[in-house]
């Protein structure tokens, strides 16, 4: 073993890994960035970019298919291969992360290609060589796709959502395993070019983490698109011959020609030497941390991302980078454990939210009043025409008079949610926000339906 010594090493280049590690090398340091896979991670080559290049696609045959009785006729023709060249040459480079590899290096760090392992505080080895810290380790491990003990599933070759932005061509037919936000987008999109989908959901409802207005309206835009979902089926067994079957619990089955496996996500941190640091893998949570993500208990250690449990999404791990790197460098940063999480879910109709739910504020004890409208039958929303469901949901702490929680259903709803992140997170005074002039006609006017119906 040879040992190097450096500044920081930061363990995981996924968005915030590689965002953290990059500042941290245009600031001087000596850095050590250690990636198994792609430079970027999960969002650029699988995630966000990769899923939302299908989704734009499949929404764009969806609109062609509402023309008739709103602009004249159009006959759609579908070619998932035009979306497939476009991620393979537009957004991945074909899965080469050679442009984000040089991005980092050309910032003065340097790229460890191989899996990080803990070989004690501060002293991570990647193969023969041992990175000793001098100022710390910043672990960005992220997940990855789960695949549930669903008896012969392992074995039937499960497609997950990696496999899916690589498709060249789609089945004839799809089970989609997991009705939460991978799935729902996937399942709809692919839907849409043609290929007949059935959504196997185990929990009472879709999209479990968002009001269960938004679960039940996608649910019946879902099923007027075709697409066969089943709610409460929970998985008894897979088998895959000639094609795949479910069979479900308390009889019934389910055959396709594949499966897709959208049924969350597990930490990278199995055998990256945790004991080493006194901390059990095997705990739940395996690690804590505080308002500047150091983790509790380890001196020098900093998590950020999906592994720290506060959200797996990107926007919430390159702001964990940015306040560990700030920890890091002495720099005073505004604390965000707190604040309000924005999160949308990118079908159509899309669904924005943040803050609290309805059932989050009363579980907490909050005295709430709750506004319900339905976006369709607003001016924009009955404008808007096919394609215009849609709802939108406040919740307000009474005591304070302030929105502590917000959806925004609809077309475009996850752009509509910017008034509402900005309202929750700094608290604005509902008289304030009944007070305010919202351009006609627009989306975002709704809200004043919203307000109107709180109580």
């Amino acid at each position: 073993m040879t040992e190097h010594a450096v500044d920081v090493v930061v363990v995981g280049l996924g968005p915030g890994g590689e965002d953290a590690a990059g500042r941290l090398a245009e600031e001087g340091l000596r850095v050590v960035g250690v990636e198994s896979h792609l430079v970027g991670g999960e969002c650029p080559y699988y995630g966000c970019i990769p899923s939302k290049m299908i989704i734009r696609a499949a929404d764009l045959l969806a609109e062609a298919r509402r023309i008739d009785g709103m602009a004249g006729r159009a006959t759609v023709e579908p070619d998932f291969s035009v979306v497939a060249d476009r991620i393979r040459d537009q957004a991945t480079d074909d899965w080469n992360d050679q442009v984000a590899a040089d991005r980092f290096t050309g910032k003065g760090g340097v790229l460890a290609r191989g899996v990080g392992r803990f070989d004690g505080p501060g002293r991570v080895a990647v193969g023969d060589d041992v990175y000793v810290a001098a100022r710390g380790v910043i672990l960005a491990s992220g997940t990855k796709p789960a695949i549930p003990p669903v008896p012969g599933l392992a074995d039937a070759a499960p497609w997950t959502n990696r496999d899916a932005v690589k498709l060249r061509e789609l089945p004839g037919s799809l089970i989609v395993l997991g009705g939460g936000a991978i799935g729902v987008e996937l399942a709809q999109a692919f839907a849409r070019f043609g290929t007949r989908v059935t959504i196997v959901e185990p929990g009472d409802r879709l999209l479990a983490p968002e009001e269960p207005e938004s679960s039940a309206l996608l649910l019946e835009v879902l099923r007027r698109e075709g697409l066969d979902v089943r709610v409460g089926a929970k998985p008894a067994a897979v088998r895959r011959d000639a094609r795949v079957t479910v069979e479900l619990e308390g009889g019934g089955s389910v055959v396709a020609d594949e499966i897709l496996v959208a049924a969350g996500r597990i930490q990278n941190i199995h055998g990256i030497g945790l004991d080493t640091l006194g901390l059990d893998e095997r705990a739940r949570p395996a690690f804590t941390v505080d308002d500047s993500m150091r983790v509790a208990g380890v001196e020098q250690l900093w998590a950020i991302g999906d592994i720290t449990g506060r959200g797996a999404f990107t926007h919430m791990s390159v702001d964990e980078a940015h306040v560990a790197v700030d920890d890091l460098l002495g720099v005073e940063h505004p604390r965000t454990m707190a604040h309000p999480v924005p999160r949308v879910t990118f079908t159509d109709p899309e669904i924005g939210s943040v803050g609290m739910t309805e059932a989050q504020a009363r579980a907490a004890g909050i005295d709430v009043a709750v506004g319900l409208a339905d976006s369709s039958t607003s001016t924009r929303g009955w404008i808007h025409g096919p394609g215009n469901d849609g709802l939108m949901k406040l919740v307000v702490d009474r005591e304070r008079d302030v929105l502590i929680g917000a959806t925004s259903m609809g077309p475009r709803g996850g752009e509509v949610l910017s008034m509402f992140a900005l309202a929750v997170h700094a608290a604005v005074p509902v008289a304030q926000l009944r007070s305010m002039i919202y351009a006609y006609p627009t989306l975002h006017r709704g809200a004043l339906d919203a307000l109107a119906a709180l109580a």
